[in-house]
């Protein structure tokens, strides 16, 4: 099986592309084979186009916190509030969830939907630091408008898959908190010893015994995931490890909870479950 993992950013430029990793999954190993560079959301929407079978993890959230679109008065399902987020562009989107923050208690100014919770990632509505509603912003209206299978938010029999990662997730089990990415400044010896070591880890057997499948990659990708800084190539491999884990349990819905309100989306990875 073709599997693709995703890097996203809300902004994506020559400096700060998306890296579309694409990986082979076949007797139990998950092989690093080539990538995309995207260097724009035009490049993005045509690269949506390949042709299926494939399934794809990409680091954004896919859906908003439920009591957010209730508050909010919009369509309760996925592809309703999608379309209603699209519609009011940029400044309306934002405005909208900066409006409801303003109208919420200090403390409890974020939602958070159950896979935000369980992973312990950011709000979907963040909007700086990690933007991820900008990111849900740019890409969910394309991925509904594309066509594709977008898991567990509007299964519809596409062959081309798309999932929603968490890089971070996988990381952990290897390095705990430990730093091993910035963007921006100059390296340090500290973060790339961790990316050599979370390359490690991916090659381990305790990743096999996790997600059942290894990964395999040859020299020039371990010197690469372990030089860059940014961690972008790294980071679409982490999310081609969680879209993989999914394809594996496809059969299985997916890998995605019974307790998972769907359109809210949910992140796949054995982490979230078991709670």
């Amino acid at each position: 099986m073709k599997v693709y993992g995703l890097d996203f950013t809300s902004a994506p430029s020559r400096r700060k592309p998306l890296v579309a990793l694409r990986c082979t999954l076949e007797e139990g190993v998950l092989r690093v084979e080539d990538a995309e560079t995207l260097t724009d959301f035009a490049q993005f929407e045509a690269w949506l186009e390949t042709p299926g079978p494939w399934v794809c993890g990409m680091d954004f959230p896919f859906g908003q916190p439920r009591d957010l679109v209730e508050a909010l008065g919009w369509p309760e399902d996925w592809a309703g509030y999608v379309r209603e987020a699209h519609r009011l562009g940029k400044e309306g989107f934002e405005g909208a969830i900066r409006a409801d923050m303003a109208s919420r208690p200090y403390g409890e100014k974020w939602r958070y939907r159950l896979a935000d919770r369980r992973s312990g990632s950011s709000s979907a509505m963040m909007l700086f630091r990690v933007p991820v509603g900008k990111m849900f912003f740019q890409g969910a209206p394309r991925l509904a408008s594309s066509g594709v299978s977008v898991e567990p938010c509007r299964p519809n029999g596409d062959p081309r898959v798309t999932v929603e990662a968490y890089p971070a997730v996988v990381a952990r089990r290897f390095l705990g908190r430990e730093s091993y990415k910035r963007d921006g400044v100059p390296d340090t010896s500290q973060r790339e010893a961790a990316r050599k070591k979370l390359v490690s880890g991916l090659r381990s057997e305790a990743l096999r015994e996790t997600y059942g499948f290894g990964v395999s990659m040859g020299r020039r990708w371990r010197d690469r995931f372990v030089g860059e800084p940014g961690a972008d190539a790294l980071d679409s491999l982490l999310c081609a490890v969680q879209a993989a884990w999914a394809y594996t349990r496809r059969n299985d819905g997916w890998g995605v909870p019974p307790e998972c309100d769907r359109n809210e989306g949910w992140i796949l990875d054995p982490a979230l479950l078991g709670f």
